[in-house]
């Protein structure tokens, strides 16, 4: 059986639905998916062992400028690309009209959570089957619900398995034992104050331990310069692609890590992480998996 999966961002997001493709493809002997994710994130799919082929999307960067890429030869080589495939099942994984329409240029029979269970209801009256599944569990809880609701398999209440392939990503770095502190994240009420930082930092360099600090844009940067100032054994690290970033973290002795794509990460790499939450709630979105405080 094949089965074209949309589930395009954010990054903590498409992390979160690994697990749900995993219990799939143990229950139903034969299953494998494709997927279509945001350009940004598609390292990710190919880490699981029963993703085959990956349809990259930019519907940031495209809306952007959305009536040039209205006409793109891009959009329409995504298109065509798209269509080429017959699929026993489309999932809509994400629950919004942007997904939805996706998941409408596709060949194949819809699936994806109910008016009263979807994030905009309006995306569930184009789906063929719908699902009522409770949105005050969580994030991954609710992504397993519906896979099993829609190939018909008991759920277990096993630890998720995010079925990535570890040889995929781990590489030995060589390098001396370190911690890597993710302190950047997306929302500026989700930040951990940076005096707070300062002082676990110097607290952790002070015992001798490595501490890296990685960066995705400027500000990130400006901060993880703010707080590597005066201290010892701390290394702020070279921008770096997601694949790399991926086997930094999977060689972390731990990590501290905000609400963040790259704390879900280090979760589903198990790797043993703090994650600090402020405003919002852990048992709905926390990272969840072996090692996860």
């Amino acid at each position: 059986m094949k089965v074209l999966l949309v589930k395009t961002s954010s990054m903590g997001d498409v992390i979160h639905t690994l697990p749900a493709v995993t219990d799939a493809v143990s229950a139903i002997p034969g299953l494998r998916f494709d997927w279509v994710v945001e350009e940004t994130f598609q390292e990710i799919p190919r880490w699981h062992k029963s993703v085959d082929t990956i349809f990259p999307i930019a519907i940031r960067r495209w809306r952007k400028r959305f009536f040039h890429s209205l006409f793109s030869e891009e959009l329409h080589d995504f298109i065509k690309r798209l269509r080429e495939n017959q699929y026993d099942m489309v999932i809509d994984a994400q629950g919004l009209l942007k997904s939805c329409v996706v998941a409408c240029i596709a060949h194949g029979k819809r699936y994806g959570l109910d008016k009263q269970s979807i994030r905009e209801p309006i995306a569930s009256y184009f789906y063929r089957n719908k699902y009522s599944v409770s949105q005050s569990q969580h994030a991954i809880r609710r992504g397993r619900e519906l896979f099993s609701k829609i190939f018909g398999y008991e759920l277990s209440n096993a630890t998720p398995d995010y079925g990535i392939q570890r040889n995929n990503i781990f590489v030995d770095l060589g390098e001396k034992p370190y911690v890597l502190f993710l302190h950047g994240t997306t929302w500026a009420t989700k930040h951990w104050p940076e005096s707070y930082w300062k002082l676990l930092i110097e607290k952790t360099t002070q015992l001798g331990i490595v501490v890296k600090l990685p960066w995705g844009n400027t500000q990130e940067f400006e901060r993880a310069t703010r707080l590597a100032e005066g201290m010892q054994n701390i290394e702020i690290l070279p921008k770096k692609t997601l694949l790399e970033l991926a086997q930094i973290i999977s060689n972390a002795k731990a990590i501290i890590a905000m609400d963040t794509g790259l704390g879900h990460l280090a979760a589903a790499l198990e790797v043993p992480t703090i994650s600090l939450y402020g405003p919002t709630d852990p048992k709905l979105t926390g990272a969840l998996g072996k090692s996860q405080i």
